[in-house]
């Protein structure tokens, strides 16, 4: 009968498969399932896989494998049945997509009566099932139909779990694709898949089963009277305790069955009645992580509650937030707890409450202050900081309870203050209160009358201008912070009580000893004066410019001028400010230059930090940003020259704008004041600047009165040393420019600087024009002219490589114009590159070039970054690391002996500077080499490497620990080091060392805690702390608990 009513489904199958069987076909299928068609001994020999290459391509149909695998599908015996359909579901897993509606409807009643089949039987037919539930052409109502077989007839959770998880992802593929019928079953549908998932024990099928409730619930399916069975069906997990196996192929986490859990526990308000009971009983066990899960669900749970859902808990969920802030024995859970309880008071504050409802979060609150309020006015103040904190959370969920929470706590906090008399407690009360005041800023300013600032501000004012005058330094900086808070509220305080905080702030800033207070009120003055800037010209400018120029007093004048210089960069965050301050900081820096008030260079770099801070806060608007630039770079540019134009070049030298410490500060500010230009304004100003340093046009400068011309690229005449030096600031400004802005003379500049970068005598000239010329050569555009330029670069480098007296000049060139076309990816890098890796075996220049490594992987963020508009391609260190270190690696080998550590200097740089990950896959074969640079006599090498090894050993600790008894020896034999820094970094990779497997390390616990014993009355204070820390750790080895 069976195969009869097999035969049956398939006497009329489709036109378009009619024309595509083919007989040789079919004769190639059934000799493929030969194997499992024949019966011998009683006993089916299955084949060994199941090819569905014939159905795929149309030379056989659905129908031909039923018909052949006829004798197996109607065999009495249940283990050949299961073969037989285990095969059918193998060949639709693969050509679901093909079938056609009739043959999916047939092949669904068949399998559907395969449900009813021996035991053996259905991990065969739910294989089918899932394949068909796939399908596009699956007819309407035979969703329904299979899940409605799938309930009655399968006892889902005493399958294996693989057939577990079928029978979830047929259910999910229905849901996705067949919601509409799936919803007409109603409630129906949600008891059926409780039964399923009922008992479910495996992670891997709840992650499926907790999407699907998600799903149930989310998308609206009727859940009639099952709510609480659905409830109870998912929550019997809560709390989640799993702890993953090692080596775990799948991979899931507890934190992934957290939160799958929690997203089905708070998906719905229906399920509030049986949620908060459950998660109020477990905050009040003692087990720390049940704790924490139900305020993390309860957090969650309240976005989607209302009032009506809370009402019933509120007196039950407060006690146990309360209680876990009050006495909480971990940070972590008591930050949750007063996250839940911001929640909660969220919840009660967006509810819509209707003419006769009671508003619960008025009642919700008078509790809360009820139970805290009075901890706010014990003598002994133990609980002010857990009674502050909830009232805080709490507050900060709405204006309203703002409002309602600090209408009663800010008067209480000021008379605590004036109750109290030592300045601890007074600070305690002060930092509780500027809690309350920082909350504020949450919401948009606020415009009634009666707010609870606006009532106590009187109050508040005098506490905190009373905080200032206290002697205490704690005291005072909170109460900066406050006041800068009560000043950053428009239209809190009057003009007077305004005027009072500047005065208050210039008082810290001038006459404060203690520095920290002194940064602490300049940081307030540049927020403030924003909102009050004629307030702060008024009151605080002009003192500052003041404090600039009064006499020096008993060694104390260079710090106050440093104050002066700090603070009006600082107060400059205003266009109105900006455009007093700066003309005041470059008449400063005039007068330096005219000798006519006592200054060194350290005079001048304030002056230029100062710049620099104003010129960064400018970016942010455009108009004054052009302001700064147009008053700023001609001023420094003019100074600058005038300095160098002196007759007698050699007390020019000495001149402190000529220091390189002077050029590099004003270096800094000119990049700071053109990075941001648009390219029509950097256009406008570059086209004065270059015709300064090719032309000696001085028109566009401050002062035009210069003693004699200005030519720094005029060969042979020694008098003109010092202009070359400005060839840095000419770098400044050019190398900060957008790409798309036309350089002027551009060619004519380059090859001037080419000349200069090889011929110059000073090191720091020559360095200004190559890493000039580098950052013109990364813009420029590719093409014929970029080819010559290049070419050009390369004769004169071959020249200059050679024996001659400016052979390192030639070298800085070379590195800088590798690192400009290597950060651009240019063909040329690969030539350079091998003229440096050859260069590490000249004994004279070797170690330079090694070190050059180091200038080709790190940021230049002056001339070659990102922010100064070089073109910086992605993985370039990557990129260099794969085509440079085999050659290095070899040239190392093959290098003679005094040579080698030219080699080990490059390759440490390299690794020092190349991204972790990319360093662990490499370090097999790299790492010995690194273990022979910690014994090469080069300091450089050392520091480097170990500052290499140091992140491996906690990224790496496998491939480290084979080389343990080579690192054990090397970083205690180097913390004997002359070097302080390189004593510091062995001991912080012996600290390191320490968290390698304890099987591995604790042999040589003993060696080593006796070794660090030394270290420990090291001259050096950071040696004796890193000393410490390490052996504290080794110490620890092997202890219970770590």
């Amino acid at each position: 009968m069976e195969a009869t009513r097999t035969r049956s489904l398939f006497v009329s199958p489709p036109v378009s498969l009619k024309v595509s069987w083919r007989l040789e076909g079919v004769m190639l299928m059934r000799e493929r399932l030969a194997p499992c068609c024949r019966v011998g001994n009683g006993r089916a020999r299955p084949g060994k896989r199941w090819k569905s290459l014939g159905v795929k391509a149309g030379t056989c149909s659905i129908l031909d494998v039923v018909e052949t695998l006829g004798p197996p599908l109607k065999n009495a015996d249940p283990r050949m049945r299961a073969q037989g359909i285990q095969m059918l579901s193998e060949v639709l897993l693969q050509c679901y997509s093909l079938l056609q509606e009739k043959e999916v409807t047939h092949l669904v009643l068949f399998y559907e009566n395969r449900l009813k089949d021996h035991h053996f039987v259905i991990p065969s037919v739910l294989k089918g099932l899932r394949a068909l539930s796939m399908c596009e052409a699956l007819a309407a109502g035979l969703a329904v139909s299979v899940l409605k077989a799938i309930f009655q007839e399968v006892h889902v959770q005493s399958l294996l779990q693989l057939d577990r998880h079928t029978v979830y992802s047929i259910i999910t593929n229905f849901m996705s694709s067949r919601e509409a019928e799936l919803k007409g079953l109603g409630a129906d549908f949600t008891f059926g898949f409780i039964q399923v998932m009922d008992g479910e024990k495996d992670p891997r099928n709840l992650l499926v089963a907790f999407q699907i409730v998600r799903d149930i619930i989310v998308k609206g399916y009727v859940l009639g009277p099952f709510a609480e069975e659905l409830f109870e069906v998912t929550s019997c997990y809560f709390p989640i305790d799993f702890t993953p196996p090692p080596n775990d192929p799948h991979g899931i986490q507890r934190e992934d069955l957290i939160i799958g859990l929690r997203a089905v526990l708070t998906s719905t308000p229906a399920f509030a009645e049986f949620l908060l009971p459950l998660l109020i009983e477990k905050m009040d066990s003692d087990v720390q992580s049940a704790k924490l899960d139900s305020l993390q669900t309860l957090n969650a749970a309240c976005m989607i509650y209302g009032q009506k859902e809370l009402k019933e808990f509120l007196p039950s969920l407060w006690s146990s937030l309360r209680r876990e802030v009050f006495q909480t024995a971990s940070e972590r859970i008591e930050v949750e707890g007063l996250s839940a309880l911001r929640a909660l008071s969220t919840c009660l504050s967006r509810s819509i409450l209707g003419s006769e409802d009671e508003d619960l979060l008025d009642s919700f609150l008078r509790g809360i202050l009820q139970d805290c309020k009075h901890h706010l006015c014990e003598p002994d103040m133990k609980l002010v900081w857990p009674s502050a904190k909830l009232l805080q959370a709490a507050a900060g969920a709405s204006l309203r309870a703002y409002y309602q929470i600090t209408s009663s706590v800010l008067p209480l906090l000021v008379e605590q203050y004036g109750r109290h008399v030592q300045s601890s407690q007074r600070r305690t009360i002060l930092e509780v209160l500027l809690g309350f005041l920082e909350l504020r800023q949450k919401w948009s300013p606020e415009e009634e009358d009666n707010s609870p600032l606006l009532c106590s501000k009187a109050a508040l004012c005098s506490m905190i201008f009373s905080a200032l005058a206290e002697p205490n330094m704690q005291l005072q900086l909170v109460g900066i912070r406050a006041l800068t808070f009560l000043g950053s509220l428009q239209g809190l305080l009057a003009l007077t009580e305004v005027e009072m905080l500047v005065d208050n702030l210039a008082q810290f800033i001038l006459h404060q000893d203690d520095s920290q207070i002194s940064v602490v009120a300049m940081e307030a003055a540049g927020i403030l004066a924003p909102i009050y800037p004629e307030i702060f010209s008024r009151c605080l400018v002009w003192k500052l410019s003041e404090g600039l120029q009064t006499e020096p007093q008993e060694g104390n004048h260079s710090s106050q001028q440093a104050r002066c210089l700090q603070a009006l960069a600082a107060v400059s965050t205003h266009p109105s400010i900006v455009q007093e301050a700066v003309p005041i900081l470059l008449q400063h820096l005039q007068k330096i230059q005219k000798d006519s008030i006592p200054a060194g260079i350290h005079s001048v770099v304030s002056v230029c930090q100062s710049l620099q801070q104003v010129a960064l806060q400018c970016q942010k608007d455009a108009q004054n940003y052009w302001y700064f630039h147009q008053a700023v770079v001609p001023c420094l540019v003019g100074l600058a020259v005038q300095a160098a134009m002196q007759e007698n070049s050699h007390t020019m030298l000495s001149k402190v704008l000529l220091k390189e410490e002077a050029l590099s500060a004003m270096v800094l500010v000119i990049s700071a004041a053109c990075t941001h230009l648009s390219p029509e304004l950097a256009a406008q100003s570059v086209s004065k600047l270059v015709p300064l340093f090719l032309d000696g046009e001085l028109s566009f400068l401050p002062e035009n009165s210069f003693p004699s011309t200005f030519h720094p690229f005029q060969d042979g005449l020694c008098s003109l040393a010092a202009q070359r030096r400005l060839v840095a600031l000419l770098m400044a400004f050019v190398c900060s420019l957008p790409r798309n802005v036309p350089i002027p003379q551009q060619d004519r500049l380059l090859h001037e600087l080419l000349a200069l970068s090889c011929s110059s005598d000073c090191p720091f000239t020559a360095t200004a024009a190559a890493k000039c010329f580098a950052g013109l050569v990364n813009k420029h555009p590719s093409g014929r002219q970029l080819d010559e330029l290049l070419g050009t670069v390369t004769n004169k480098l071959e020249q200059g490589l050679n024996e001659g007296p400016h052979r390192s000049q030639a070298l800085t060139l070379l590195l800088w114009v590798s690192k400009a076309l290597l950060l651009r990816y240019h063909p040329l890098t690969t030539h350079l590159t091998d003229k440096l890796l050859v260069f590490l075996g000249d004994p004279v220049i070797g170690p330079a070039v090694g070190d050059g490594f180091a200038l080709l992987m790190s940021d230049s963020p002056d001339v070659l970054g990102k922010s100064c508009h070089a073109e910086v391609r992605l993985m370039f260190r990557q990129r260099f690391f794969t085509e440079c270190v085999p050659q290095l690696v070899q040239g190392f080998h093959t290098a003679a002996p005094g040579v080698k550590a030219n080699y080990l200097k490059g390759l440490s740089h390299i690794l020092n500077h190349l991204p972790k990950p990319v360093l662990v896959t490499e370090l097999p074969t790299l790492l010995p080499l690194l273990l022979e640079a910690l014994s090469c006599p080069d300091r450089v090498v050392q520091l480097s490497t170990l500052h290499c090894l140091q992140p491996l050993l906690l990224d790496a600790p496998h491939v480290m620990s084979l080389h343990i008894d080579t690192l054990v020896g090397k970083f205690l034999s180097l913390t004997d080091s002359p070097t302080m820094a390189i004593r510091i970094a062995a001991l912080q990779c012996l600290h390191a060392l320490a968290s390698l497997p304890t099987l591995v390390v604790i042999p040589y616990k003993p060696r080593v805690i006796k070794a660090l014993a030394k270290p420990l009355d090291d001259k050096k204070r950071l040696v004796r702390k890193e000393a410490v820390t390490a052996r504290g750790e080794w110490f620890l080895l092997g202890t219970p608990g770590r």
